[in-house]
C-alpha cells in the first residue's frame, strides 16, 4: 500500500480482549499524513489500548496497524524507526539524568554520536529544561517527566508522533510551548496523533478527530465535520451519552 501519500497510520480491524472484557472491538481508522489528529473518548473507552496496539506495545488479538504502509507487528524495526511514542504510564529509565535519557534514546534509534549531543541540547532547550539536564529523572516533577518523555520521542526525528495524554500534569506555559513545537512539526510535514480529555484543546489544536467509546469508533473526520456546527464538547457528550442534568442531592445544595 502507498502509505507515504495516504495514511501516516492505518488501523484495520483492531481487536483486544482482556478476560471477558472487550477493550477494543474491530476498530479501523485512517490518519492522513500531515494531520494533527485528536483521539478522544471517556475513561475506559479503549484509547490507550488502541494506541498501544498501534505502536507495538501491545499485541492485538486481531487486526493490523500500519505506519506509512509498514505493518507494526510484521516489521517492527522499520515501523518503529518512523514512530515517536509518548505512552501513558510506561516507566522511564529514571536513574539516568534527563540529558542521558534523551541521548540514550537517540542512540537506540541509530542517531550518530556526532549528532546526538546537538539534538539533545536542542530538545532540552525547546522544553525549557536545560537547567535540569544533569538532574536524575526520578527527581523530576510530573510535568518535567512528561516533557523529557516528549524529548525522547522526538530525538530521532520521526515521521509520526503518537502522544497519549501529553498535557496531563504539564503547567500552562509548558503546555503552550509544547503546542507550538507540535504545530511546527506538523507544518514541516510530520503527523501527530494526540489523545486527550480536553475537548477545548483538541478543537483548538487538531484538524482531525476521532471519538471512541466502549472500544468502538463512533465517528472520525475533520474537526469541523465531526462537530457539525456544535462545540466539540457538546458533540462528544451527545455521541457518548451519560450526561445527567441534575442539581445533585438536597444535602449538597446551599439553599
Amino acid at each position: 500500500m502507498g502509505g507515504d501519500t495516504t495514511a501516516a497510520l492505518e488501523l484495520r480491524g483492531l481487536h483486544k480482549r482482556f478476560g471477558q472484557k472487550v477493550a477494543v472491538e474491530d476498530l479501523s481508522l485512517r490518519v492522513p499524513t500531515g494531520s494533527f489528529f485528536g483521539l478522544v473518548g471517556p475513561n475506559g473507552a479503549g484509547k490507550t489500548t488502541t494506541l498501544s496496539m498501534a505502536t507495538g506495545l501491545l499485541a492485538p488479538d486481531a487486526g493490523q496497524a500500519l505506519v506509512h504502509g509498514v505493518d507494526v507487528w510484521r516489521d517492527p524495526v522499520t515501523a518503529k524507526s518512523m514512530l515517536g511514542n509518548l505512552a501513558d504510564g510506561v516507566k522511564l529509565f529514571d536513574r539516568l539524568t534527563g540529558e542521558q535519557l534523551v541521548t540514550y534514546n537517540g542512540l537506540l534509534f541509530g542517531v550518530s554520536h556526532a549528532e546526538i549531543a546537538q539534538r539533545t541540547a536542542d530538545l532540552l532547550a525547546l522544553m525549557d529544561m536545560t537547567d535540569a539536564a544533569g538532574t536524575m529523572v526520578v527527581d523530576y516533577s510530573a510535568g518535567m517527566t512528561k516533557k523529557i518523555a516528549l524529548a525522547c520521542a522526538l530525538v530521532h526525528a520521526p515521521r509520526l508522533l503518537v502522544l497519549d495524554e501529553p498535557f496531563e500534569s504539564v503547567d500552562p506555559v509548558s503546555a503552550a510551548n509544547i503546542q507550538d513545537i507540535l504545530t511546527s512539526y506538523v507544518g514541516s510535514g510530520g503527523t501527530v496523533i494526540v489523545s486527550s480529555h480536553s475537548m477545548d484543546l483538541v478543537q483548538r489544536m487538531c484538524d482531525h478527530v476521532a471519538i471512541v467509546a466502549a472500544g468502538r469508533l463512533l465517528v472520525a473526520g475533520t474537526v469541523d465535520e465531526v462537530r457539525g456546527g456544535e462545540s466539540l464538547q457538546d458533540r462528544f457528550v451527545e455521541l457518548v451519552g451519560g450526561r445527567r442534568h441534575t442539581e445533585g442531592p438536597q444535602w449538597l445544595r446551599r439553599s
